[in-house]
């Protein structure tokens, strides 16, 4: 049998990236890969690139050098729609949930269910389905909250996270992107969290992790890859590295050692 037949699908990949904003060089040679099933950590100092690599992999920006590829297939994105398309959300640090909202409706931001026939081409919703499928979504990735009706503002700041967490896993068919998922959160709060990564992953989901909680991500992780000054300065398991190590490259001794 080949490897290509035996090794896992890439569900998202950025090969070889650059990105200028002015005279401000963000990006010049950064790649990532996050295998499907597989929790990549994306780790780097402040001003390595690192929310710039985020957000060229969400189409939010183009890149102005470089290939994108997602499901296994070279693709140009365009917008943000363009990669929910393809099957890829992320988890946003602000979270980007409506306080005022209950679970249901946050799950459900814009994509609403409508009832069947003229009560749907009057634009009524079907609460009933939507809270069986949010309830569906959590109970697989084993949340447990004190009820789907509460308002989002009501929850903890890991609950919260949950919710973020459930909503994107149920528009999402190739990849999560996590924007420091454990920021503000205590630390019960952020092995929760944690431990929804890793059963984000079992259910087949490439899951890239942007943090600076070194120590429990690495942990956490199957894969790490390590931006310095704009590029890709180490690609490793993460069963292979310390907390020093990560630390050592990300402020550049191997990057310099390697030059």
């Amino acid at each position: 049998m080949s490897s290509d037949a035996t090794r896992p699908q890439i569900a998202i990949a950025g090969r070889h990236l650059a990105k200028k904003f002015g005279h401000v060089q963000a990006l010049s040679d950064a790649s990532i890969s996050v295998p499907s099933g597989t929790v990549v950590a994306l780790f780097g100092d402040n001003g390595a690139g690192k929310s710039t690599f985020l957000k060229l992999l969400l189409g939010i920006h183009q890149a102005d050098a470089g290939e994108l590829i997602i499901g296994d297939k070279p693709v140009v994105l365009r917008s943000v729609r363009d990669a929910q398309r393809l099957g890829v959300d992320c988890v946003y640090q602000d979270l980007a949930l409506a306080p005022d909202l209950s679970v249901v409706d946050n799950m459900f931001l814009g994509h609403e269910l409508t009832r069947q026939g003229a009560l749907g081409w009057a634009g009524f919703v079907d609460r009933k389905e939507m809270q069986e499928r949010a309830d569906d979504a959590l109970r697989r990735l084993s949340i447990k909250l004190p009820s789907l009706t509460v308002a989002v503002q009501e929850l903890s700041g890991g609950q919260k996270q949950a919710v973020a967490v459930a909503r994107a896993v149920m528009w999402s068919k190739t990849a999560i992107l996590m924007d420091e998922p454990t920021a503000a959160l205590g630390a019960r709060q952020s092995e929760i969290v944690c431990d929804l990564m890793r059963t984000v992953a079992a259910s087949g989901l490439g899951v890239l992790v942007v943090s600076h909680d070194l120590p429990r991500v690495l942990k956490v992780a199957d894969e790490v890859t390590i931006l310095w000054r704009g590029k890709t300065a180490l690609e490793a398991r993460a069963a292979d590295l310390t907390v020093p190590d990560v630390v050592a490259t990300m402020v550049g001794y191997r990057a310099d050692e390697a030059a």
